[in-house]
């Protein structure tokens, strides 16, 4: 159901400001993604928005993703700070989402990237402290996060917050 980390995810209030941060501990270059595109937005199983930016950068042989939501209205999906969530690949985005819910782990977010890829937030906040993340692996998402991986390769510390 739910594989190997991916990726780590930490909430901020500013995305530009914490990759500077991350960069100048060595971790990165970050790449950031503003207002990501996205459509068909559930969020408690309602028709939603979900406004964020994210930069992502690598930490040794984990994606990490810093992540703002733009307009959190009543009920944020992101806070200000700590984990927000861990994410895995997994095999079927539908079986795994099912699965996950009836495992006691509510599916809080589910919407798909201007790009056709479909994610989901899942709420392991009582026994984990954080989401839970999803989404199937595809030749599209693999070459981002080989692009991030590669990047931080011999990396010297030069350009570390590059916008996409």
């Amino acid at each position: 159901m739910f594989g190997a980390p991916v990726q780590v995810a930490y909430s901020t209030d500013d995305v530009h400001a914490a990759a500077l941060r991350w960069a100048a501990r060595g971790i990165g270059p970050f790449f950031v993604i503003e207002h990501i595109a996205l459509t068909d937005v559930e969020i408690d199983s309602k028709p939603s928005t979900f406004d964020h930016s994210s930069a992502y950068g690598q930490w040794g042989s984990v994606m990490v993703e810093l992540v703002q939501q733009h307009d959190p209205g009543p009920d944020p999906v992101v806070g200000t700070s700590g984990i927000h969530h861990i994410a895995s690949f997994v095999d079927d985005f539908d079986a795994a989402s099912a699965e996950l819910s009836a495992d006691g782990f509510p599916r809080r977010l589910v919407a798909t990237t201007s790009g056709g890829q479909a994610f989901a937030f899942h709420d392991a906040r009582a026994t984990m402290g954080h989401l839970l993340e999803i989404y199937e692996r595809t030749d599209r998402l693999a070459a981002f996060y080989a692009m991030v991986r590669d990047a931080s390769v011999n990396w010297t510390g030069d350009d570390p917050v590059r916008i996409l």
